[in-house]
């Protein structure tokens, strides 16, 4: 028996040895601040004390368009589309907790209810009364999750490859996400994270693969390396994420704007159609050839669709 425990010992002195060498560590977040968190953006402190990075862009007077990210993503997958709403509009975007700059979620809760709270913080720390709100992935179940609990402040919903239907995805997904929810060797995995896995992660989210730039791996490689951001993932992936049921979204009188491509590997196309038709008020728009980032992969017909649709909301209609 004495050579089985030798063995093991040996497995463990190695596994400790390589956990050592091929660990990544966290990014300064001075050096990170200064790389990403560059005019235009802001660093706002919330009633609840949490300190959030956010860029608020566009006349003051026009009408304001909040915009929510992805998980282990960051306002900067907006862009595309800042560049061209903000001449018109008011566009804000936020890292939200656990996310990009702003880093740990006061109280290290990451359930639908804080985020929706954080998105209400924000909006009452720039004196928002109302106005639109998009998202993407997680940050549409977000949106969703915001408009059922405070519909009286939307003027309308934009929800972008939304997660929150009861739809299951029937294998293939996102290599990175799919470890890190492992219990224990998440763990592990998060702390050694090499860049190589980050970039295999977006390229697989996406089908038009010209967006998975070194520069954007950069970016969500370091900005998930910011201190805290690890755990924080860690803690969301172990909190339980329900799903919106039929009656939640059949309550929503709010216009809606689905977009969706069709190639989504991670949250598949007929979530789309389940919005749809739950929704009273839907528009419905799905991209061919387009993966899980639209608003990236296809900014162009993306922004087409989006800037009609804005139209439509009367009292929303752009300023001259």
């Amino acid at each position: 028996m004495k050579w089985v425990w030798r063995i093991l010992g040996a497995v463990v002195v190695l596994g400790v040895i390589g956990f050592l060498v091929f660990r990544t560590p966290d990014t300064d977040p001075g050096d990170m601040r200064a790389k990403y968190g560059g005019a235009p953006s802001q660093f706002v402190t919330l009633d609840n004390g949490m300190t959030v990075h956010l860029r608020d862009e566009g006349p003051r007077d026009a009408p304001a368009i909040v915009l929510l990210h992805g998980s282990n993503a960051d306002l900067h997958t907006w862009q595309p589309w800042v560049e061209a709403l903000r001449e018109r509009y008011r566009v804000i975007r936020f890292d939200q907790r656990g996310h990009g700059l702003t880093g740990p979620g006061t109280g290290d809760i990451y359930a639908l209810e804080a985020f929706v709270g954080d998105v209400d913080a924000v909006a009452d720390a720039l004196g928002l009364d109302r106005f639109v709100l998009g998202g993407n992935s997680m940050g549409g179940w977000i949106a969703a999750g915001y408009a059922i609990e405070h519909p009286e402040r939307l003027d309308g919903l934009v929800l972008v490859d939304a997660a929150g239907a009861p739809i299951e995805r029937e294998g293939g997904g996102n290599l990175a996400f799919t470890l890190a929810r492992l219990p224990g060797l998440g763990a592990v995995l998060s702390q050694m994270l090499p860049r190589s896995l980050v970039e295999k992660s977006l390229s697989q989210s996406v089908s038009n693969q010209a967006v998975v730039t070194p520069e954007a791996v950069d970016r969500y490689w370091e900005l998930t390396r910011y201190p805290g951001n690890r755990d924080a993932t860690r803690a969301r992936f172990s909190t339980e994420r329900r799903a919106f049921t039929a009656e939640d979204i059949a309550s929503l009188d709010i216009p809606t704007l689905v977009m969706w491509g069709e190639e989504d590997a991670l949250i598949p196309v007929e979530a789309a159609r389940w919005y749809g038709t739950h929704l009273s008020r839907s528009t419905l728009a799905i991209y061919p050839g387009i993966g899980h980032l639209p608003m990236e992969e296809a900014p162009a017909r993306s922004l087409d669709d989006l800037t009609r649709w804005l139209k439509t909301l009367g009292p929303q209609e752009p300023v001259s």
